[in-house]
């Protein structure tokens, strides 16, 4: 069987579970942006767990697509905004930050690194060389590497087989275990030669096609696997709610549900301590991989009357439940309960974040 019939058949098929190191490889989960558009800055985030390391801004846009191949409801689309020439310095890429604990049993850095494979499906509007990097966390350790786009808009998938590093410092715990970044161009001081690890820090391989470079050009990517072994097996497709817990580890958001009656989104409940302050606590959805940064806009606090917030307080995080802390609120009665919740504004929101 040619390698070509091998690939054809490696869809999205049952195996033998959490094979794939990549989570939301199949590109289901969009929390922060609900399908809509964005264009990315620096390290901000397409899909769920995956984000941009770019160095100029406003020179592509992603979002979540119902293009897919067969055995995928979805991918990634990313586009390009102008004809960039790409400059010595520049760099664009998608990545994704695999967690240390996730990647530990491959024994990067040591004699005994495993060989791994990366798969995935791509269609863009452009055909040729294009490039990718493994890479450690602090990008002393890099491996580019190449694929062939054969035919324009037209899905394709691809797999790439990389032996382990021996060398370098690479992460077992909480912290970036293993980068997978996917180039979409790249100047020659963030490129190498793909084919071999280096200690020099590169976004794409050299000579790589540049997305950026030509205007109106699309890339979509989805079903990605990265897996220990010399080649690619089926795409392990988790249910939805396994895939969602994965990326909360990380991030999640919680907003009003639309039930065409303008319904209310409970985030955490207390009580009132004095007649201006409330102490609330909140639980996650997920254990999260560190302590949380939380955002929240236009919140409501309710103690017996309703006191707008803009802000989710002052909040003492952990790594699975949080108390939250408001003062100078609008005059209550000591021992009142308090319900902190988004009101059905579609900017009402808090989200909590953990990313890597």
């Amino acid at each position: 069987m040619t390698q070509a019939n091998v690939l054809a058949q490696l869809g999205a098929q049952s195996g033998p579970t959490f094979r794939n190191r990549i989570i939301n490889g199949a590109m289901v989960i969009d929390q922060r942006n609900a399908g809509a558009s964005v264009t990315p800055t620096y390290n901000s985030y397409g899909l769920d767990r995956w984000s941009f390391p770019v160095s100029q801004n406003s020179k592509l846009t992603a979002q979540q697509s119902s293009t897919a191949p067969a055995g995928f409801t979805n991918s990634m689309l990313i586009t390009s905004s102008s004809a960039y020439s790409v400059g010595a310095s520049d760099y664009f890429a998608l990545q994704q930050k695999i967690e240390g604990y996730n990647v530990s049993d491959l024994g990067f850095g040591t004699a005994n690194a495993k060989t791994i494979t990366v798969s995935f499906w791509v269609q863009c509007s452009l055909t040729g060389t294009f490039g990718g990097v493994i890479g450690n966390n602090n990008g002393s350790r890099n491996y580019p590497f190449t694929y062939t786009i054969s035919s324009a808009n037209t899905w394709e998938q691809k797999s790439v087989t990389i032996a382990g590093d021996t060398s370098g410092t690479w992460l077992t715990t909480n912290g970036v275990g293993l980068i997978v970044f996917f180039g979409l161009g790249a100047g020659s001081s963030f490129s190498g030669t793909a084919g071999a690890w280096t200690g020099t820090q590169a976004f794409s391989a050299t000579g790589a096609t540049s997305v950026v470079g030509t205007n109106g050009a699309t890339f979509y990517i989805t079903g990605v696997q990265l897996e220990v072994g010399s080649s690619a097996t089926g795409f392990e497709y988790r249910m939805y709610q396994q895939e969602l817990a994965l990326c909360q580890r990380y991030y999640w958001k919680i907003t009003p549900f639309d039930g065409g009656g303008g319904y209310y989104a409970g985030v955490a409940s207390g009580i009132v301590y004095t007649a201006t302050g409330a102490q609330l606590y909140l639980k996650y959805p997920v254990a999260m991989r560190s302590a949380a940064t939380f955002v929240g806009n236009s919140l409501q606090l309710f103690t017996g009357v309703t006191n707008a917030v803009n802000s989710p307080g002052t909040i003492y995080p952990g790594t699975d439940s949080a108390m939250i802390q408001y003062n100078g609120l609008t005059s209550s009665t000591q021992g009142y309960a308090a319900i902190l919740y988004c009101n059905g504004g579609s900017t009402y929101y808090l989200s909590a974040s953990a990313e890597l």
